[in-house]
């Protein structure tokens, strides 16, 4: 299912990013939401993807007032033919992909060897293959256009380990080293790769948490770090940028 949403007239157009069409998973809630509204009042045209058709209409509802190219559809981002059929829409929608934010993750906790195959499946599918499969599917036309920014949100549990985390860990740690690799890779093509790690963000996410809400993360602190890498100067790039909370909870 999808849709396609247009603003008035009189909605500014402009901004660093008005020639940018942005792709977010998992963009119908929490961080994703966030990012693709960040991105939209950048100037960015913006698709999102999600399994939840209600928060993703409700989410290109409000990006109606920011930009005049907003399209969602549900996806399921683990499967290559649900990815290419997601891509072929944006581009038929909105154009070239130039900004992909793979976003779409799941935490699963507790100790790995009490955890089932199928949860093991689920997390690292989630939170790892889609970031190989969506990414695979928008390269190839940003090596036609000569630049792109991939940017995976990761954690800062793909830096540091504690007890409950292995499904989930594994994932991130994983995702730390794909986005090394990717970001060799394409490089040459001018495509920048950059990944996000944050602290516990107060969202509907399913993770630990943060023992006081109060001093957690919003999601609103994320998208600030995605806007920095998109307006980052075109001749370089942040390779991995860290978010913590200000105080520890």
């Amino acid at each position: 299912m999808a849709g396609i949403s247009k603003t008035n007239e009189g909605n500014n157009i402009g901004g660093p990013l008005a020639n940018k069409i942005a792709l977010v998973t998992g963009g119908g809630r929490g961080i994703g939401r966030a990012i693709a509204m960040k991105l939209a009042e950048l100037g960015a045209g913006v698709a999102i993807c999600g399994r939840d058709s209600d928060k993703l209409r409700a989410t290109a509802d409000a990006l109606r007032g920011l930009t005049e190219r907003a399209f969602w559809q549900t996806a399921d981002v683990t499967r290559a033919d649900e990815v290419g059929e997601l891509v072929s829409a944006t581009e038929a929608k909105l154009g070239p992909v130039g900004i992909l934010v793979n976003n779409a993750g799941i935490g699963l906790f507790g100790p790995a060897h009490d955890k089932s195959e199928e949860e093991w499946d689920r997390v690292l599918s989630t939170n790892l293959k889609s970031v190989f499969l969506v990414s695979r599917a928008v390269v190839p036309s940003m090596i036609q256009q000569g630049r792109g920014d991939i940017i995976n949100i990761s954690s800062l549990a793909g830096k540091n380990t504690f007890a409950g985390g292995g499904l989930y860990c594994a994932s991130k740690w994983g995702v730390q080293g794909l986005s090394g690799c990717m970001a060799e890779d394409l490089r040459g093509h001018g495509i920048r790769v950059s990944v996000i790690c944050p602290g516990s963000v107060a969202t509907e996410f399913s993770g630990r948490g943060s023992k006081d809400q109060r001093k957690a993360l919003q999601a609103e602190d994320v998208a600030h770090a995605v806007e920095a890498v998109v307006t980052q100067r075109a001749g370089s790039f942040m390779s991995e940028i860290h978010v913590r909370p200000l105080r520890k909870a």
